[in-house]
């Protein structure tokens, strides 16, 4: 027996809960906790936190390209290019603090959620994506949206799980 589909309704509605759900994930704990991980070589909140944020922000553009302008390519070949790691190291995940990238979650999905409710058949909107060493595909707003409400879930599973862990 499949799950039964979660309409577009529902979708947008997780999306813009996101920074809420984000939120209360990360309720009670101290600057130190921030920095605890399920081990040495995986990433503490505060990474994570900081990963989800940059996500979030990088595939805004292909969501406002795709609102604006359907036959553009979006490309992402320069993030793919090097490692999850290297970026976190290259944008200083492990030592900065919250506060301007929980800002800047939030203000990026009012933004989105405002665009989404303002332009008809927003949802539907899609743009031509490049992907490494695939083929190129084309990927909806709603896609889009949807990626990122499961990737959220995904995250904030992890900060449950560390914090689980650790006893915070």
């Amino acid at each position: 027996m499949t799950a039964p589909a979660i309409s577009t309704d529902e979708i947008l509605a997780q999306y813009a809960d996101g920074p809420s759900l984000l939120d209360s994930a990360l309720a009670g704990l101290s600057e130190t906790d921030l920095d605890l991980s399920p081990g040495a070589d995986s990433w503490s909140i505060r990474q994570i936190v900081h990963h989800l944020v940059d996500g979030d922000d990088i595939w805004k553009i292909c969501i406002k390209t795709a609102l604006g302008n359907s036959e553009a390519l979006f490309s992402l070949q320069w993030y793919t290019a090097k490692p999850q790691m290297e970026w976190s190291e290259s944008w200083a995940y492990s030592h900065r603090g919250l506060e301007s990238s929980l800002e800047l979650y939030r203000a990026n999905r009012r933004h989105i959620v405002d665009l989404l409710e303002h332009i008809p058949g927003a949802c539907e909107k899609s743009v031509r994506l490049e992907r490494p060493e695939k083929e190129e595909l084309r990927i909806t707003v709603f896609d889009v949206v949807e990626l990122h409400v499961q990737h959220l879930t995904e995250h904030i599973e992890s900060i449950k799980s560390i914090r689980q862990a650790h006893g915070v």
